[in-house]
């Protein structure tokens, strides 16, 4: 199924309830007066952020969403009931925009947050609001206003620790199955991931942190091509970035080192931020080389790229070198996290 991360939602809060015109009617008052109730107001519409939806791909099928009228009023000056406030339940990481004005209204990231999006329409006045020492028996009463409705443009950016970040076919869903139970489709073909992919990597019972499967990234990804544009967002709030490289592509495809440098180019046209995120070189499928070359032939990719950051060698396929790469990741985020604990 294709991933959805960007959706227009129509939300429509509820008209307020009609006022209405009414008098008492009793054996014994025969002067009787006014009791026309007032109606209830209209119910409001929220976006709530929860935690176990991970997509906006049912908004696909479901685009109107509208909270409850108010009840209109009553005699004997019985006040109608409000209506229902309308919940929708978005991912963490929903970012809600106006669709008219492109207006950000509210950044959903924490379970529980909730935004109002359409406030329901105020409640009319009953006859008896009306009544005055000059006017005893009013003949006038007050409809409830329009509840409001708005078109909101929901953009998800997944939240995750450590972003995978490469070319097709690189080898980052071999990864996540390898070190998380997110089980992404593998194959020996280009562009097998087309939605991103969400696992918990646990170093044990009480360390954990979630890594994320982008969809790979081609040369001129920024401006649109392939998959990578709707997707490079994704990895603006991760901590981390993991940039794979397949270190043995496939005769058709770029050299390491050309692919290492699409990648970094793409990057940084996409987003300055995002460019100067931390970033591990991660050089991946060794297993295909000769044990005696692994060695020399990283070094010469790694020499190649000038590269000065961590480094690290490993066959997502079976394994290798995960362990050591994972327990690297969990000390790295751990101390990040414990920065952000003393800075407030």
């Amino acid at each position: 199924m294709r991933f959805v991360d960007e959706v227009d939602i129509r939300v429509e809060a509820g008209d307020g309830g009609n006022g209405v015109i009414g008098f008492r009617r009793e054996k014994y008052i025969p002067m009787g007066g006014p009791d026309g109730g007032d109606g209830g107001d209209g119910g409001s519409v929220y976006l709530i952020a929860v935690e176990n939806i991970n997509t906006l791909a049912d908004f696909r099928y479901h685009t109107v969403h509208r909270a409850q009228r108010g009840q209109n009023g009553m005699g004997r000056k019985c006040t109608g009931r409000k209506g229902d406030d309308y919940y929708v339940s978005v991912p963490l990481g929903t970012l809600v925009s106006d669709a008219g004005t492109d207006e950000v209204i509210g950044d959903l990231t924490l379970a529980g947050d909730t935004l109002l999006v359409a406030k329901g329409g105020f409640h009319g006045l009953g006859n008896t609001r009306f009544k005055s020492s000059i006017n005893r028996a009013p003949q006038k009463a007050s409809k409830g206003s329009e509840g409001e409705h708005r078109i909101l443009r929901l953009e998800l950016t997944l939240i995750a620790d450590v972003g995978l970040l490469g070319m097709p076919n690189a080898g980052k869903s071999s990864l996540i199955r390898s070190v998380s139970s997110a089980t992404p489709k593998v194959a020996d073909y280009p562009f097998t991931t087309l939605h991103p992919n969400l696992g918990v990597v646990r170093i044990d019972d009480f360390q954990s942190f979630v890594i994320a499967d982008i969809p790979g990234v081609i040369e001129g990804a920024a401006e649109g091509a392939g998959l990578g544009l709707q997707f490079l967002k994704h990895l603006s709030r991760t901590g981390l970035l993991l940039h794979l490289i397949d270190v043995v592509p496939y005769e058709s495809m770029e050299t390491p080192v050309q692919a290492a440098k699409t990648i970094i180019h793409e990057i940084e046209k996409w987003s300055d931020d995002l460019a100067e995120k931390p970033r591990w070189l991660v050089l991946n499928k060794i297993d295909r080389l000769p044990s005696d070359d692994v060695e020399s032939h990283c070094q010469a990719i790694i020499d190649e790229l000038e590269w000065t950051g961590p480094v690290y060698k490993i066959a997502a396929i079976n394994g290798k070198g995960t362990k050591e790469l994972m327990f690297a990741i969990m000390s790295f985020i751990e101390e990040q996290r414990r920065i952000e604990r003393e800075q407030t």
